[in-house]
């Protein structure tokens, strides 16, 4: 007896060579372990991972940011027959798509068409030129805003961790440096710089859910 199962098409664009990497993904295939999509170049790859709760985690290279974007999606989404994007959340490009293989294919050439057009506008010449160019720092007093956003965040819900122990009360010192901000515990001297020259890395620091001093 042949047993169906569901499957889907995923795809994403490796922000290296510039390639388009599909595959397809069996519910079977996903079920209890980790699908990677790696790239041919060999200098991305993209993870898809289930969860307990009937969802599914993807973390996909970016075209444009440094870092790859983590997103959750129900199994009902990710294996669906329509087409599901994923977008940058920094840029109003797609770098993850899903669904049936030739709307998949069909939305692969449109972003690259897209990208093309992009890189054509600002004189980059290759794929790889496009995420360097992302990765070059940018002085924005918007920066250091959403630095000090996030760091009286976690402070304030108690996710700022040192070496003190236990119920210990802490107290931080948050000093604006040239080169970042530099946030130290009072009490045993734990302390982490956090670069502020790059809105990109700013926009990432945004996801911190913790934040530990060494």
């Amino acid at each position: 007896m042949v047993l169906n199962t569901k499957q889907t098409t995923v795809a994403y664009r490796c922000p290296h060579c510039g390639a388009g990497v599909m595959s397809a993904v069996s519910l079977f295939a996903l079920r209890g372990k980790m699908v990677r999509l790696r790239c041919t170049c060999g200098k991305s790859v993209m993870e898809i991972e289930p969860t307990a709760e009937q969802k599914v985690r993807l973390t996909v290279p970016c075209i444009i940011c440094p870092n790859p974007h983590r997103f959750t999606v129900s199994e009902n989404v990710f294996f669906g027959d329509r087409l599901f994007v994923l977008p940058c959340p920094y840029a109003d490009i797609n770098i993850a798509m899903m669904g049936e293989s030739n709307h998949v294919k069909a939305e692969l050439s449109r972003t690259e068409l897209e990208l093309l057009d992009l890189m054509e506008k600002n004189g980059i010449t290759d794929f790889e030129a496009l995420h360097r160019e992302a990765e070059r720092a940018v002085t924005d007093p918007q920066v250091l805003d959403i630095v000090m956003f996030v760091i009286r965040d976690l402070d304030d819900e108690g996710k700022i961790f040192c070496r003190c122990e236990g119920e210990e009360e802490r107290e931080f010192e948050v000093e604006i440096l040239g080169e970042g901000v530099r946030i130290t515990c009072k009490s045993c001297g734990a302390t982490k710089l956090l670069p502020t020259d790059s809105l990109l890395d700013a926009y990432e620091f945004l996801n911190t859910d913790a934040l530990r001093l060494e």
